[in-house]
Order: C-alpha cells, then sequence, then structure tokens
C-alpha cells in the first residue's frame, strides 16, 4: 500500500512524453472516422501510429476501411479537416492573443439549466400517461417542491449499490464543468466516453499541484526544481516554433484546462464511481466539486442526493479499502 501511495503521488513527474498502453475496440465505421481525423493530425507521430492502424485493421475489416486512403475519397476528408483547422485558428488567434485567463477556481459550473430538475420529473412521468411532452413539463411545473421531490425519489427507487441507475429521464437536463486540475487527473477523466470531452493544449501556463506527501516528506525543494526544468523545456521547444511538439515536455503535475459537459444519469456515473475511497485524490476532488456545484449552485438538490454514493470523505490511503476487500476474497477461495 506504501508503494503505490508513493506511485500515485510521484507520478506528477512524469512527462507527457511517457509511453503509456491503450486499447481500442470500435466497429469499422468508428476505426475509420478515427483513423481519418488521425491522418489529418499536425503531429507526426499520430499519422504514423494512423498508418500502423490501417495496415493491422485491413487484416480483419478490409472492406470497412478501403475508403480511408483513396485520394477522392478520404484523402478529401483529411484535407477538409487540416484545411479547416488551420483556417479556423488563423482567424481564432486575433481574437485571443491580447486575452489574458481570469482567475477561476478548480471546479465551474459554467452552464445548467435552472428548470432541470421539473424537466427530469416531467421526463420520469412521460412512459407512464399518454400526456404530451409540454403537458407533462406544465404538471411538473405546478408540483410544490416536495412533491416534486418525492415524484424523483419513487422514480430512482432503492438504489442497492452504484450500478444501480434510475431511467433515461435523467437525460433531460445537463451540465458543463469548466476544469483546472493537474494532468494526470485529466488523463484518468478523459477515459469516459458517455459524457462530451474537449480540453486546451496542455502547457506550463497554469502552474503546477504540490502534493502534501511531497512535503510532508521534505521533498518539495526537489519537486519545484523538476517543475522548473520542465517549464523551462517547455518554453524553449516553443521558442522554437514547435508548438505541438512542446506539451511532450511538459510533466503530469502542471494543470491543464478541460470541459466535461454530461446529463445528469452520466453525471451520476462518473461522480459515484470517480469518487470512490480507491481513486486518486486529485480526481476525487474535482469530481466532489462537481457533486457540490450541482447540489448548490444548480440548485438541483434532488438530483444530487439521487447520487448517494458519491464519497466526500478524506483518504489518507486511497487503496487501502479495495485491497482488504481483495486480501477477503483470496482467503476465501483459500479456505474453500
Amino acid at each position: 500500500m506504501i508503494r503505490a501511495k508513493a506511485l500515485d503521488t510521484l507520478r506528477g513527474l512524469l512527462p507527457a512524453a511517457t509511453s503509456s498502453n491503450v486499447g481500442l475496440f470500435a466497429t469499422g465505421q468508428a476505426f475509420e472516422a478515427l483513423l481519418l481525423r488521425m491522418f489529418a493530425h499536425p503531429l507526426e507521430e499520430v499519422r504514423g501510429c494512423a498508418r500502423q492502424m490501417l495496415t493491422e485493421l485491413r487484416q480483419v475489416m478490409p472492406a470497412f476501411l478501403a475508403r480511408v486512403d483513396q485520394p477522392d475519397r478520404g484523402g478529401r476528408w483529411i484535407e477538409y479537416f487540416t484545411d479547416t483547422r488551420r483556417t479556423f485558428e488563423a482567424i481564432a488567434a486575433p481574437l485571443l492573443d491580447q486575452a489574458t485567463p481570469e482567475a477561476r477556481d478548480e471546479v465551474t459550473l459554467t452552464d445548467f439549466d435552472p428548470d432541470g430538475e421539473i424537466k427530469v420529473a416531467a421526463a420520469a412521468l412521460y412512459n407512464v400517461s399518454t400526456l404530451p411532452d409540454d403537458q407533462l413539463m406544465a404538471i411538473a411545473r405546478q408540483l410544490p417542491d416536495e412533491a416534486r421531490a418525492q415524484l424523483l425519489r419513487a422514480y430512482i427507487g432503492h438504489r442497492a449499490n452504484r450500478r444501480h441507475k434510475p431511467g433515461r429521464a435523467f437525460e433531460r437536463t445537463s451540465y458543463r464543468f469548466d476544469v483546472l486540475a493537474d494532468y494526470g487527473a485529466f488523463r484518468d477523466l478523459q477515459r469516459h466516453r458517455l459524457l462530451t470531452l474537449d480540453w486546451q493544449p496542455l502547457s506550463a501556463r497554469h502552474g503546477f499541484t504540490e502534493p502534501a506527501a511531497i512535503e510532508e516528506a521534505g521533498a518539495l525543494s526537489d519537486w519545484r526544481g523538476v517543475m522548473e526544468q520542465s517549464a523551462a523545456l517547455y518554453d524553449q521547444l516553443i521558442a522554437a516554433g514547435l508548438h505541438d511538439a512542446a506539451p511532450y515536455a511538459v510533466v503530469m503535475a502542471y494543470r491543464v484546462r478541460f470541459y466535461m459537459e454530461m446529463n445528469a444519469r452520466e453525471a451520476m456515473h462518473v461522480i459515484e464511481l470517480r469518487t470512490s475511497p480507491q481513486g486518486h485524490p486529485s480526481y476525487r476532488r474535482v469530481c466532489q466539486l462537481m457533486h457540490r456545484a450541482i447540489a448548490e449552485k444548480a440548485g438541483h438538490r434532488a438530483i444530487a442526493g439521487a447520487m448517494q454514493f458519491v464519497d466526500h470523505s478524506s483518504v489518507e490511503l486511497e487503496r487501502l479499502q479495495s485491497e482488504r476487500a481483495l486480501e477477503k476474497k483470496r482467503a476465501g477461495r483459500g479456505q474453500a
């Protein structure tokens, strides 16, 4: 457990250039769309990976990928993506060059629907009624707050664990969060695909995190020394005009700005999963703040209350509980 804690703490020293493994499982159509965008990417590494993927995929699904490298088919798509990106960047640059980022919290709820809970209540009534959608909205709007909350509690039912999810009515309202977190946390949260997520280029402009364990170990000066070296190399690459390659030099403790937009059903999945005690403190804190924002800023207390498996506790050894559970299972198998 001590080793796991140490590795989780020190991951902020890894540069973005660190190699990692990723597995992809998709349909032929999805792979075609992915490869076209990869071939239009400004980095040669991405384009080279696309060529290798295309070679391998053609051994198992050649018919689905016949258009990718045809000049008059996939070639035109790739040109479209490339030209659009360059044109848009050129037009956007003068609008943004003189602006400096304003201070923001780690998590900011930038968009939500004040009528979100009313809409979810109306959507919950939809498949048990014969009424049109707008009439159900009028009924839900007229309900007192407590009656609406009671309706939603009945729709949610008794959730015995976080895998018990309410129905599609929770997809009727959504939240958009602007997040400024360390790159390691972003990499973990980026894996969720049941939502919309986009990010800004990784840089050394937004500062870095300093884990409490580093300070307690008396290694804060060493940590900051690595941060300074990373920022210096990043600045050198930018000065040399290598804007696409410069993020490779940035270590994962540096912050990156990204947004996550999700409906309430997706929010329940992400927030409950990523606040579990065995999670990394960085993304646990981000998701805890999301949960509070839904309840307090959006005022959707019934929706936030439905997320009953959100864990707001502080944990010293994040993986201790899961390791104990695994050890208990091993012991049980040994006695069988």
